[in-house]
């Protein structure tokens, strides 16, 4: 028995049998719980981890940048493929030919 606590303090600490049963029950859940969410922050950690360690998509083979121009960025939509080069343009591409369709110049001030 610790010194300054009560008999029923040092039972209720030590897990005693004689603690109620809703209360027993409530420790249960509330390990469960526990457990679960420190389960969960691992797995959302080990997540964002690997999604951000990950390679960068490749551009398809079919898509060809003017000479001396990098891809800094890439998205697509249903029929169509842009690509933001590193001389401020945005090159939109058709999907199914691969041919350049549009190019708009980025006024960056």
């Amino acid at each position: 028995m610790a010194a300054g606590n009560s008999p029923d303090e040092d039972r209720e600490a030590e897990g005693d049998p004689r603690l109620p049963p809703h209360l027993r029950l409530l420790m249960r859940l509330v390990t469960v719980l526990t457990v679960v969410m420190i389960a969960g922050f691992t797995i959302l950690i080990a997540a964002l981890v690997l999604r951000l360690s990950a390679d960068p998509l490749p551009l398809p083979e079919r898509i060809s940048l003017p000479e001396g121009v990098e891809a800094r960025a890439f998205t697509q939509g249903a029929d169509w493929i842009a690509v933001v080069g590193s001389d401020d343009r945005i090159f939109v591409f058709s999907r199914a030919s691969g041919a350049l369709i549009q190019t708009v110049e980025i006024d960056a001030e």
